[in-house]
């Protein structure tokens, strides 16, 4: 890795840029792809495989694998969808690409564009959206048919082209556009449209092209029309439920444009129902990033309730957490030490507080005392003295007393439900 400029290839591309996407790739982790090699397996020879990408790349001979197709369930239970693995190296030579777009677009994208952008996330677009709501009294919900599966690829490489004067970005991206899916059958998938979700290259790939799809094409003809993007699920803000059926219907026309299609049944007029917005309609909720806005109590900063739009970690959210909190099989862990459960479970319910808790965490209490209830049984079957409902309770109290933030959850939640 000594020279950082190529040399006599057709594309000038630097080493160092190549060495940065392994370090990327690398903290980011990942599944193997088609060859089967992990990370691990890929640094033991990693000079050298680098230098195959660096060189492959360079003169313009790099042409990418397959991509291993994994199939895993949908995120509220309906069926499932196939996810893209590239292989290791193919995820380096893809954030190459990547690394290079990202620095030209992201000064372009609109402010309202939440989803893999530095400095935004999806709890801002979840803030941004519960502040409009209290502004707005309507909602578009839009849900965009198979984006993923239908992205016309001639408008990914146009938009592409827009913004790079380097051949070998638009070159590689037609052909990751184009690399098969190897299924798990083993049979190769050819495609002429849509890309699998799993690319690195992919985030930067999709917030162009709704940019130039959604984004700009709104500031144009609806410059006072707030809304909020993260990647292809959206929230557009109206004032009137007539001003929401002329926009949904000018947003539908503007898809079909653009080789998409807006889900008939998911896609939805939503009414933004408080304590003074009290009119009666079939949509009064929604959901966005994995939390639900209906009419929740609130109290005011001097204590009176009074009733608001807000959002909560959704149903979908909670009965996937509760899935992983089964699977965890906490009271049948009893060779472990109460600090190894701890270091166990602590970095994924603390990521869910900060998450799902970030607003009305009051929703959440019934999971976290459910994993008290799991500890609690973990206790009794740990320790035969203390079988005894009473004694394991007063157990339990001391050692909540004593260490009030061993696991995590317990800053809100250290109490047992009475049934467990």
């Amino acid at each position: 890795m000594d020279e950082l400029k190529s040399s006599g290839k057709s594309f000038d591309i630097s080493k160092r840029v190549v060495w940065e996407a392994w370090e990327r790739v690398k903290a980011n982790k990942g599944a193997p792809g088609v060859d089967g090699h992990s990370i691990e397996e890929f640094e033991k020879d990693l000079k050298n495989n680098l230098y195959k990408i660096w060189n492959r790349m360079s003169s313009g001979s790099y042409f990418p694998p397959p991509v291993r197709a994994v199939e895993i369930s949908k995120p509220h239970g309906a069926g499932t969808r196939m996810l893209g693995v590239p292989t290791v190296a193919d995820r380096i030579g893809q954030t190459v690409v990547a690394r290079s777009l990202e620095g030209k677009v992201e000064p372009i994208f609109h402010l309202d564009s939440y989803g893999y952008r530095p400095g935004r996330s999806a709890l801002h677009a979840v803030d941004a959206c519960r502040r409009r709501c209290w502004k707005s009294g309507w909602v578009i919900d839009l849900d965009i048919q198979k984006f993923f599966d239908s992205v016309p690829w001639g408008l990914v490489v146009k938009a592409v082209e827009a913004h790079t004067d380097l051949p070998w970005v638009v070159l590689y991206v037609r052909r990751w556009l184009q690399a098969p899916l190897r299924l798990p059958d083993g049979s190769l998938l050819q495609r002429d449209r849509g890309t699998p979700q799993g690319s690195a290259v992919l985030p930067v790939l999709a917030n162009l092209f709704l940019h130039y799809a959604f984004d700009a094409w709104m500031a144009r003809e609806f410059s006072g029309i707030p809304f909020e993007r993260y990647v292809d699920d959206a929230v557009v803000h109206c004032v009137s439920e007539r001003q929401a059926h002329l926009v949904l219907e000018a947003i539908r026309q503007r898809m079909e444009e653009v080789g998409l299609a807006l889900h008939p049944e998911k896609t939805r007029i939503v009414y933004c129902q408080d304590g003074k917005r009290r009119g009666s309609y079939e949509h009064t909720s929604f959901t966005f990033l994995w939390f639900t806005f209906r009419a929740r109590g609130a109290r005011d900063k001097n204590g009176r309730m009074f009733t608001s739009i807000l959002p909560a970690v959704s149903k979908d959210a909670l009965k996937k957490l509760n899935a992983e909190v089964r699977s965890w099989r906490l009271n049948r862990r009893t060779s472990l030490s109460e600090a190894d459960l701890a270091r166990r479970i602590n970095p994924v319910v603390r990521g869910w507080m900060n998450y799902y808790g970030a607003f009305y965490r009051s929703a959440l209490y019934p999971l976290l005392a459910r994993i008290n209830a799991y500890l609690m049984r973990w206790l009794r079957e740990k320790f035969k003295r203390l079988q005894g409902r009473r004694k394991a309770q007063d157990a339990w109290n001391r050692a909540v007393a004593k260490r009030p933030r061993f696991f995590a959850h317990w800053a809100w939640v250290n109490w047992v439900p009475v049934v467990w």
